[in-house]
């Protein structure tokens, strides 16, 4: 074994013990994609709707238009159940909270009439009463919900008992119930929760808790109730784990067993929403009589009382996507149970899961490193239809719940990893060379040299460029101050941080001489609008540069500011490798390069830390710029019209740069004209200036010693128009 496989064979068993204990932790997404795979399971196989005598009398949108908006008064509710226990329901159960008094019932409504004679109030029907009485002696179970206030517990209406140890402590825990009006829970043949996903983030309900606790007492939920009061059992047998507390296995009611989770939760195994599962309560109440297919829909069958109807906000969603009330779920439970048709998920799922990924994980590691990552490939991609065929299969055999998503992806990640590995090893020596390349060509050539044929060669093309300077001020005081060693190391945290902007920006770095940067855009490869990335450039390294300075990390103390000035120009230049047959370098030269280098001399002259020239700022439309005025530039017979660059389009579109504009266009116009009043332009400018990004107080502060700059411009701007006048009357000539 080579130093460089035993490398491999430990990073590959460090990864596969580290994704083992993540699945042995379980955090939220494995869980919720593992929950979504069993989602698709039954979206590809859902539990087969079958008639059964379960009905939900569902008070819809027809009967809300017949009898008026929700909530209706209880002495209707009364009328119901009549009518339902008249039908033969087995049991009718009601996912609808009583918590308050009818605020409908004639003696509510007439309670609060001033002057009204007690005896003739005493007199009055009282809707709860009505309904307390319609419920006594009759199958009908009330639910509950769950709440944070209050210390109300329902009164439990059947005795429990357990085999192992005790389950009290399984299921989710509640503080307090929504309470019932006392003379409903007295009368009511049972009580049971109606909260489907206590505790839950998600809005999909695959499973759902048969017992609430709080820690002493077990409460049943109303579906399981339902199922007691209709076989007419009053005792639940739950059996727990023989040798540890806190762990239901099934619950025994009357007929039936029903195998839970160890937090006492069924899995919902959902059939698609099917519109003979409903009957409208408009048809049980209808005043000319019941129809007979609504008779025989009732009649023996465990009734659940609910809404669909879009505005009460019962609506849930299943582990099918579908939107269905919430009424039709506790419904589906009673269906499932009767249908002996299951999910479960066996204890020893987890533990079969966690095994499979470190045993795979291991497999993997040991194929791809000594014998070949292609065959390490086919191995895993088997491994992963064997688990998935395994999966389904145990899943539409046998309801079993078994996780192929946890050690497929782990052991993906396994396999990427120590493939990579392996290829990083193997081509090191290309690395290598390619870095040692990398520490003198930007990465745009370095890619230029590696895809394109006789790259390596000497020649130029003309191209438009942006080109940059970048340059420290005031850098022999710096350097003389500091020994050798501290000058490199400012040289070296300041130009590191600037060059980044060049290439976060699609730029070339050219080069570093001394303490200046040169750097251009559009070349090797074409990069849209450069102009305006170049000046995004700048403005990142003026925010880089004043942030270096807020935290000291040039270590020259409190006050001690690091300034730069940058010139910018757009023109055509000759780029390519250039120098010695042996040695040579990819750069720019010409008259576009020149000027660069020269507008950023002139920021000094104009003391402003950006300046661009004219032919770069027209692709800036928008942009927060100020006219700088027109400079003679070294070398160069005319003048060249510069910008002061502030602000991007964000800058522009400010108030306080509108304003800014406006006072500077009035100080051009004055300085150009040598109107007097320019001094209190100035003061203005300043002030405004103060509240901008830009530092442009010194900039201001010498533009009243800078006024031939644009008066200059003014002159050479009636030449341009003198000549175009005189071209247009006499031609160009020969």
């Amino acid at each position: 074994m080579t130093r460089a496989q035993l490398a491999g064979v430990i990073l590959g068993l460090s990864l596969v013990a580290a994704l083992t204990i993540v699945r042995a932790r379980d955090p939220q997404p494995l869980r919720l994609a593992r929950e979504a795979t069993f989602d698709q399971y039954q979206r590809l196989a859902p539990r087969h709707f079958e008639s059964m005598p379960v009905r939900v009398v569902d008070i819809d949108e027809a009967s809300l238009q017949q009898f008026g908006q929700w909530p209706w008064p209880r002495d209707r509710m009364a009328a119901l159940v009549e009518k339902l226990t008249e039908l033969g329901a087995a049991a009718i159960a009601f996912d609808i909270l009583f918590a308050e008094p009818d605020r409908l019932s004639p003696r509510t409504v007439v309670r609060d009439v001033p002057g009204i004679d007690p005896a003739v109030l005493d007199r009055l029907p009282d809707n709860d009463e009505i309904f307390a009485r319609s419920i006594a002696g009759k199958p009908v179970i009330l639910g509950y919900g769950i709440s944070n206030e209050g210390n109300y517990r329902p009164r439990m209406k059947a005795g429990i008992a357990f085999t192992g140890e005790s389950p009290v402590d399984a299921p989710p825990h509640i503080k307090a119930a929504t309470p019932l009006r006392p003379q409903l829970e007295a009368n009511a043949a049972g009580i049971g929760h109606i909260s489907l996903n206590p505790g839950r983030s998600t809005a999909v309900v695959r499973a759902t808790p048969l017992f609430l606790t709080d820690g002493e007492q077990l409460y049943p939920d109303l579906a399981l109730e339902a199922m007691r009061v209709a076989q007419g059992a009053s005792t639940y047998l739950i059996a727990g784990a023989p040798d540890r507390q806190g762990i239901m296995t099934s619950v025994k009611i009357g007929d039936f067993v029903i195998p839970v989770t160890s937090a006492g939760e069924l899995w919902l195994y959902v059939s698609p929403d099917r519109a003979e599962r409903y009957v409208s309560a408009k048809d049980v109440l209808a005043p000319d009589g019941v129809s007979p297919e609504t008779k025989a829909a009732i009649d023996g069958s465990i009734v659940f009382v609910g809404t669909s109807a879009a505005g009460l906000q019962d609506i849930r969603v299943t582990a099918l996507g579908e939107n269905v009330p919430g009424v039709s779920l506790h419904a589906q439970m009673v269906e499932q149970v009767l249908s002996g048709h299951y999910l479960s998920r066996p204890d020893w799922a987890n533990g079969l899961e966690i095994a499979s990924i470190a045993m795979l994980g291991i497999l993997l590691v040991i194929l791809t490193i000594f014998v070949s990552p292609a065959i390490a490939l086919a191995c895993g991609l088997a491994i992963t239809g064997l688990a998935l065929v395994a999966s389904w299969l145990a899943f539409s055999l046998a309801g079993l719940l078994f996780d192929p998503f946890a050690p497929i992806v782990m052991g993906t990640i396994t396999h990427f990893a120590t493939t990579s590995f392996r290829f990083l090893v193997t081509d090191r020596e290309r690395r290598a060379i390619r870095r040692a390349f990398g520490q003198y060509l930007s990465p745009s050539l370095l890619y230029r040299i590696e895809h394109t044929r006789n790259a390596l060669r000497l020649g130029g093309d003309d191209r438009e460029l942006t080109v940059m300077f970048v340059d420290v001020r005031n850098f022999t005081e710096i350097s003389e101050r500091l020994p050798p060693t501290a000058v490199v190391r400012f040289l070296n945290t300041l130009l590191d941080a600037l060059s980044r902007h060049v290439t976060a920006n699609e730029g070339t770095l050219d080069k570093f001489i001394g303490d200046s940067i040169m750097a251009f855009w559009n070349a090797p490869v074409d990069v849209t609008d450069h102009p305006a990335k170049a000046v995004r450039a700048a403005l990142a390294m003026r925010e880089t540069i004043a942030r270096l300075n807020e935290s000291d990390a040039f270590g020259f103390g409190a006050g001690q500011t690091v300034r730069i000035g940058i010139g910018i120009h757009t023109g055509v230049a000759c780029v390519g490798n250039m120098g010695a047959e042996s040695r040579f370098n990819y750069s720019a030269v010409g008259d576009a390069v020149n000027i660069a280098a020269r507008i950023e001399t002139a920021c000094k002259t104009v003391s402003f830390d950006i300046l661009a020239s004219d032919d770069t700022v027209r692709s800036l439309p928008g942009w927060a710029l100020l006219d700088a005025g027109s400079l003679e530039l070294k070398g160069k017979s005319s003048r060249t019209r510069i910008s002061a660059v502030v602000g991007d389009e964000n800058v522009a579109s400010s108030p306080d740069f509108a304003e800014l504009r406006l006072l500077h266009g009035k100080l051009v116009e004055a300085l150009q004209s040598r109107l007097p009043g320019s001094r209190k332009i100035i003061a203005a400018a300043k002030a405004k200036a103060a509240s901008l990004p830009a530092g442009l107080q010194d900039f201001y502060g010498r533009i009243a010693r800078r006024a031939d700059d644009f008066v200059a411009k003014r002159a050479a701007a009636a030449v341009e128009v003198n000549a175009g006048y005189a071209e247009q009357q006499f031609g160009s000539g020969s």
